[in-house]
């Protein structure tokens, strides 16, 4: 009997301690994205001065590059002052061992997928090609924790590959441009969360990007002096290369051609235009002539002179939201789709983007282009980036499954627009396929999908917090398995990635003081502080509605630039609000309240500032409701004549204000409801 105990004791042991996950035990570790398999250990590295990487290759560039970003990162996080790092000449044994076999081209078929293994006494990682070791060397950081008196890895057993080949970030540097030093630290970001594509947005309405010395008016007219030179290019995309990160140009024609047409009008479809360009967000009119052949001469020049910039096979031509109406309003291009039987502005622009497709092939590139491009004559050979859903008039699973199904390889983007403002559980809750059943070459051609970063509201200042961390949770989607989709649970991890993203440089959390500083002038700024972590931005570009109450120009060190998704105050208070029958919520509730109810007072002594006065209406009608709520909570009593003051001030509460809404106003009036229900004195 004695025995039998022992073994299930020992049994059970070892059952805690070993756990391979598929999405039903995370454990205490806080990995993001989750790993493919998992095995939970009671091992603890210790992490010392002694600690040492050996790399098994010769041929080592990007590894060595990334063994000494760790070192630095390792060293920063913990404390430790790490003695060499490396081993010394003749020393055998090291820490950590890094073995893998081929050095990576950055391709869609490169093998990222490794093994880690923490041992007390050894950490391995194995995996197939470089890229795949630095994905390691991510989680391995991801592994780091402490006890009261050490620094160390977490123990574990892990094997891990990724469930896409594309996992991507667009940022738009068009409509406001983002220096060399931005796209390095969101670089450094995207590796940390195993992203691996960087797609390039860097033409269109508001602006060119890229210096041309062939036709250099295109970096002298049209970009208000700020473009990358092409040696900042080849920087850059040398820089992604050490991260295993691949880069992909967008240049998008024949619409958003605003800012080409402003150095180049003959290019244009409507010659008695006056071309330049745009300081308003939207879809203009502007669009390069299809039928005009020196249209085809400047673009193959120029895909020409800026294709070897970028290694990368593909090569994006945007082609999207071309309404054709300088090409309705032209005779001449009128008379070529008669005589080419073109019936519509599509079948035109399948004309143009076929050419655009041998320009492309002849430069060893693989056309891609938003959705539009997809027509029946249109090439298998193009790929298709889905950006519209099924409400668009596309069958169930949108452009990407239709794309799929036709033969074309295919990148999701819808349900992935974080300049929408959309919450991270909106974009966690998506998946690229979802439930829709899939041939094994239908399901192939899916290479993965891309979070997208338009850039009409962002700046230099706000661009990583529209960014971070929701793109961390979107980049969950694309690596892990689809089973991995517990809400609560990744909440809790990205709260974590979310504080270690600031260890890459990112941000997102230190700029928002600094525009509450400049709000206030930099006076005490509690109260503003109080209300951006209650109030988010307004959803899906109605802050700027129709792209004409912003400008190039315009300020965004606004008090709505201060304020994120996911305002972490108002997620904690609506959550505990949702379990007003508990007693530890009720006492919860009342710590808000008591801080609330004394906003507008905390408030009124920077009311004088012009960028504050407009938040005044907010601070006293949510200070009256906590106030009221307080005391009715605390005394189990409400008077009608609260009840009515309540009820007016979260009418008031629900009208958005200077671009911004307060998200906690539902909890507000469910509460009202449970203290109208049972505290009302009749």
């Amino acid at each position: 009997m004695r025995k039998r105990v022992v073994l299930l004791i020992l049994f059970y042991s070892f059952f805690i301690q070993n756990i391979w996950s598929q999405g039903e035990s995370y454990g205490e570790y806080n990995l993001m994205p989750w790993p493919k398999e998992i095995k939970q250990t009671a091992s603890k590295f210790l992490i010392n001065s002694n600690l040492t990487i050996s790399i098994n290759r010769t041929d080592k560039s990007r590894v060595h590059n990334a063994a000494v970003s760790f070192l630095r990162r390792l060293a920063n996080r913990t404390g430790v002052f790490i003695d060499n790092g490396f081993p010394l000449q003749g020393k055998v044994s090291t820490s950590i061992e890094i073995n893998f076999d081929t050095l990576s081209n950055l391709t869609i078929h490169d093998d990222e997928s490794y093994s880690l293994i923490v041992n007390e006494d050894k950490i391995i990682i194995q995996a197939i090609s470089d890229v795949g070791a630095l994905r390691a060397l991510e989680t391995l950081l991801q592994l780091v924790d402490h006890n009261g008196d050490d620094y160390f890895f977490q123990g574990a057993s892990i094997q891990d590959s990724p469930r896409f080949v594309w996992r991507g970030l667009m940022i738009d540097v068009a409509r406001h441009f983002q220096p060399v030093r931005v796209i390095k630290r969101n670089l450094d970001a995207m590796a940390s969360v195993k992203l691996n594509v960087f797609h390039w947005h860097l033409t269109d309405d508001q602006g060119f990007r890229v210096e041309s010395k062939i036709y250099p008016k295109l970096q002298d007219a049209s970009s208000d002096g700020l473009y990358y030179t092409q040696d900042q290019i080849k920087d850059i995309v040398n820089y992604a290369s050490n991260l295993g990160i691949r880069v992909i140009p967008e240049f998008d024609v024949p619409g958003h051609a605003s800012a080409i047409l402003t150095a180049y009008p003959e290019l244009s479809s409507k010659k008695d235009y006056t071309y330049t360009i745009e300081r308003y967000a939207g879809i203009f009119d502007p669009t390069l002539d299809p039928t005009n052949d020196n249209t085809y001469i400047f673009l193959k020049n120029l895909f020409t002179e800026i294709a070897p910039l970028f290694p990368d096979a593909y090569f994006h031509i945007g082609g999207d939201e071309n309404e054709g109406k300088h090409w309705d309003e032209n005779p001449t291009i009128q008379k070529f789709k008669k005589q080419h039987d073109l019936k519509t502005n599509h079948d035109l622009q399948t004309y143009f983007n076929i050419k655009l497709e041998k320009i492309l092939r002849g430069l060893d590139k693989k056309l891609m282009g938003w959705d539009e491009i997809m027509t029946p004559n249109m090439p298998t050979t193009a790929v298709i980036h889905s950006w519209r859903g099924e409400n668009e008039g596309m069958p169930k699973g949108g452009s990407l499954i239709s794309a799929a199904k036709k033969g074309y390889q295919t990148v999701l983007s819808n349900g992935y627009y974080i300049d929408r403002m959309l919450s991270v559980k909106h974009h966690y809750s998506i998946d690229p396929i979802g439930d829709i059943q899939l041939t094994a070459a239908e399901r192939k051609r899916v290479l993965g999908g891309e979070a997208t970063m338009w850039s009409e509201l962002v700046t230099p200042l706000t661009i990583d917090s529209r960014i971070w961390p929701r793109t961390a949770a979107i980049a969950e989607r694309f690596w892990s398995a689809k089973e991995i989709n517990d809400i609560d649970n990744m909440l809790i991890r990205l709260k974590d990635v979310n504080n270690k993203l600031e260890e890459l440089g990112i941000t997102h959390l230190r700029n928002k003081e600094v525009i509450l500083r400049n709000i206030s002038n930099h006076k005490n700024n509690k109260a503003l502080k109080t209300l951006s972590n209650l109030c988010e931005p307004l959803k899906m570009y109605s802050r700027n509605k129709g792209g004409t109450e912003y400008k190039t120009y315009s300020p965004f060190t606004l008090f709505a630039d201060a304020c994120i998704v996911d305002a972490p105050d108002a997620m904690r208070f609506n959550k505990i609000a949702s379990k007003l029958e508990e007693e530890i919520s009720i006492l919860e509730i009342k710590k808000y309240f008591k801080t609330w109810s004394n906003n507008y007072k905390d408030l009124h002594p920077i009311l004088h500032n012009p960028n504050v006065k407009p938040l005044k209406a907010l601070s006293q009608n949510l200070s009256s409701v906590s106030r009221i709520l307080l005391e009715a909570i605390s005394s189990k009593k409400v008077t009608q004549s609260n009840l009515n003051v309540l009820k007016a001030s979260l009418l008031i509460l629900k009208e958005p204000i200077i671009d911004v809404e307060l998200t906690i106003v539902d909890s507000l009036e469910q509460i009202t409801e449970f203290c109208e229900t049972n505290y009302l004195i009749k």
